[in-house]
Parts: structure tokens; sequence; C-alpha cells
């Protein structure tokens, strides 16, 4: 097993500069949905990824941009750190036609095929499956990409979870699974929905390479990410990386909170990953604090320009509603 103690992985001023600004970014359009959907402006549900920005952040920067990337309902922070612009994002959330996915997926489903980002999947564990069929197709067709899968523990206990790690080391496909231990499934705590908590111990049982890391830490994450996904790529087999994370808001905006102590919260805020990243560019002297209120400043005029774009969207007729529920193209 893969310890990341030792980190390998150096980032340059440049690279330092572009993270630090995706997980501002993440941070503050998390926030503004949070402001959008207590106005009314976004409906259905709405998962929050504050507190987590590490992971989706570092593992991206070491992906390819012909690589697949699924992720779960609590896909916001991946879709930006994927490149996805945050005006067609926050009108998809509005429901908009001119939204990533029509309008049709919101929140939960976030799709734009130019990234090859598949989704926002609503339903738990149902895309580790369709990621491992998608490394397979990779393989058959002789493809240097890999897959990515982003997913909570609370996925590992489904059986889904088990039936996918078995296939993708049966067959040996080029597949990166990434479990973002956030410790609560929904109001579940781990200890009560895992027998073994050790979520990194769960790839051994099918002869799947793991890794854990701090996903409170970016440097951390970064150096976890570069070292597994190297190996997805040179050898072709599957990798479980697992990164203990914590969310700082609750599950859902519809979620009372009342399964955890707000003591334990406030004590995760202080490994706030953000604070950590600035502080460590600060001493590094790549950036001052005048520059990061700039970079804060133009983050929260990007968020206007979404909002916006998505009041200013249009609904897709109602003419139109049984468009895309079958094949247009006949066989």
């Amino acid at each position: 097993m893969l310890q990341s103690d030792t980190i390998t992985v150096p980032i340059d001023l440049k690279q330092g500069l572009l993270f630090l600004y995706q997980m501002q970014l993440i941070r503050r359009f998390e926030e503004k949905a949070a402001e959008q959907y207590t106005k009314a402006k976004i409906r259905g549900f709405l998962h929050l990824y504050i507190g987590e920005e590490a992971v989706a952040v570092g593992v991206m920067q070491a992906l390819n941009e012909d690589d697949n990337v699924l992720a779960t309902y609590r896909e916001h922070g991946h879709a930006l750190a994927r490149g996805i612009d945050t005006d067609v994002i926050m009108a998809e959330m509005y429901g908009k036609q001119e939204g990533c996915s029509r309008g049709r997926g919101g929140s939960m489903h976030l799709f734009d095929i130019s990234k090859n980002f598949f989704g926002g999947n609503a339903i738990v564990c149902s895309h580790l499956p369709v990621a491992v069929g998608m490394a397979l197709a990779s393989k058959k067709q002789k493809k240097t990409n890999i897959t990515c899968c982003f997913f909570g523990e609370g996925a590992a206990a489904e059986g889904e979870f088990h039936e996918a790690m078995n296939l993708a080391a049966l067959w040996k496909v080029p597949v990166l699974f990434v479990c973002e231990n956030n410790l609560y499934a929904m109001g579940t705590a781990l200890k009560y929905s895992h027998a073994m908590t050790d979520m990194e111990k769960k790839g051994a049982a099918y002869g799947i390479e793991s890794a854990t890391v701090d996903g409170m830490d970016l440097n951390a994450v970064i150096d976890a990410a570069n070292k597994a996904i190297q190996k997805v790529r040179s050898e072709g087999k599957p990798f479980f990386l697992v990164c203990n994370t914590y969310r700082f808001k609750a599950h859902s905006m519809f979620d009372a909170e009342l399964y955890r102590d707000k003591k334990e919260v406030e004590e995760w805020k202080k490994r706030d990953p953000i604070p950590q990243f600035q502080q460590f560019l600060l001493q590094k002297e790549w950036i001052t604090e005048a520059e990061i209120e700039l970079m804060k400043q133009k983050i929260e005029n990007k968020m206007q320009i979404a909002v916006d774009f998505a009041e200013a969207g249009t609904w897709e007729p109602t003419d139109q509603l049984t468009k895309f529920v079958y094949s247009e193209t006949e066989i």
C-alpha cells in the first residue's frame, strides 16, 4: 500500500496560483449556489462541496483532456476543476436551456461531453460499474486514456462497489477509483455502516493497489494523485485512492444536520484546505495578501456574471418535453 507522507511531485508558481484560484472558485461558487437556493432560484436538491476542494483540484490536475471523469451528485467542484464554465453550470442549476445539460439535469446531473465529464450521478454507486465499462472500452479500443471515478465512502457499502472493484481487477482495466471519505454517508457515520473503516484496505481484497492521503492537504493530494495515475497509465490496471476529507456543510440543503457535533465540524474547519494552501504560497512568496484579495474579487465578479447569465437564460418550451426521451435515430 502506498503512503503519501513524502511529497515528491513539486509544483511551480504558475500551477500554485492556478490551484488556489480553482479552490477559491469552487468555494465561492458553492456559497453563491446556496444563496440562490434560499431565494428559490435553484430548486430540487443541492449538495455542497465546501471543505473538499483539495480533492477535486488535486486529482483533476493529474488527468489528461481525453481521460474520462465520473462523479457523484456532489459534483460541482469536480465540474469546475475539470474546466466546465461557471455560467453553464449555474444555468443548469437554474434549469435553463443554456445549461450544460440543457437544464434537464440540474445540480446532480452536470454533464459535458467536450470535457469528457460524464456526470453527476444521483444514484449512490451507480457510476462505478459505468466507469469500469468505460475503462474496458478504452482497453479494447487500444486507447491511451484512463477513467477516473469519484465517489463517497457511503458507496463502498453498496454491492455495486464490490462488483465494480472485482471486474476492474479481473479485466485489468485502467480506472482510478477515488473515494472521498468525508466520514458521513448522508447522516450515517462511517463507523456505523462499515465493519472495516480503513477504506483503503477494501482494495486489497481484490488485489488492487491502494493508497490513502490527507484530503485536506492539496499538496499531498497532488502528489498521491500523480503517483496513482502514473501507475494506472503505465500498468493499465485499476488503482484505489482514498482521500480522507470533510464536508463543512450539511449533506444537502434539506439536512437538519443533527447527527454530528458542531464542535467536530469546527475542529475540521481548522484544517480548511484553502487557508492551508494560501499559507504555503505566502511562505514561498508566490503570492501576497493583496493579490489574494484581488483573486477573490475576480472570482466574485465571475460569480455575478454566472448568476446574470442564468437569470437571462431561457426555459425549454413545453412542446419539447418528450425530446431526448427516445433516440431520434432510426435503427
